[in-house]
């Protein structure tokens, strides 16, 4: 919290020199909105860092082309803080923004388009919406296996994420396998008593005790 408290207090100093300085929409105003924005979210304030970020946003909206990745980003952010904040379709709805425009800007394959679709599936899951949870998520895994080494951990988070989702489908080989592939990529990369190792066997005991 102390790092991030002087954080603000530099971030504040320079937004108060470029909002006497420059022209409201100038995009550099936009940059210096949206790190205070990133400092607040880091707080847990995450009304205020809608705020920052929506200001940000605002002057994108005016000085970006409608599809700049800048404006994916941007629209990424304040999706992620409403679903902080429970506000799903929000959430969503923005998220769709941003997957619209990295999927005209990007590669099919970029680990960006990646998260895109892993941060729809967490919101459908925040909304219990299994079926998209899975179809978003596998989206992901599916970029995350190409471009990522085998043992990189954000795969073994996307594995146990779709086990999970397959668990609450009551579809326990599927959710079992997956899990196992998480376990074994933490086996590897964590220390022997990180207490995400032991979340990990727990969820595989939780499905042999179904099946």
């Amino acid at each position: 919290m102390g790092e991030s408290s002087k954080a603000l207090e530099l971030y504040e100093k320079v937004n108060r020199i470029w909002e006497i300085s420059l022209h409201a929409n100038h995009p550099s105003l936009a940059t210096s909105y949206n790190h205070i924005g990133e400092v607040y979210r880091s707080m847990g304030e995450y009304s205020k860092a809608l705020e920052f970020h929506e200001k940000a946003n605002k002057i994108w909206e005016i000085s970006r082309p409608a599809n700049h990745p800048t404006l994916a980003t941007s629209y990424n952010n304040i999706g992620l803080l409403y679903n902080r904040m429970g506000e799903y379709s929000d959430a969503l709805e923005l998220h769709e923004k941003s997957l619209r425009i990295l999927g005209i800007s990007l590669p099919a394959n970029r680990p960006s388009l990646a998260t895109s679709y892993n941060n729809i599936g967490e919101v459908c899951s925040s909304m219990r919406e299994s079926s998209k949870e899975l179809e978003f998520n596998e989206k992901a895994n599916k970029i995350w296996e190409i471009s990522l080494p085998a043992n990189r951990p954000t795969l073994a988070t996307s594995y146990n994420n779709i086990g999970a989702t397959y668990y609450r489908m009551s579809e326990y080989s599927k959710a079992l396998e997956l899990y196992e592939k998480a376990n074994k990529i933490w086996e590897i990369t964590l220390p022997a008593n990180n207490p995400d190792l032991a979340t990990s066997c727990n969820n595989i005991g939780l499905v042999y005790n179904r099946v």
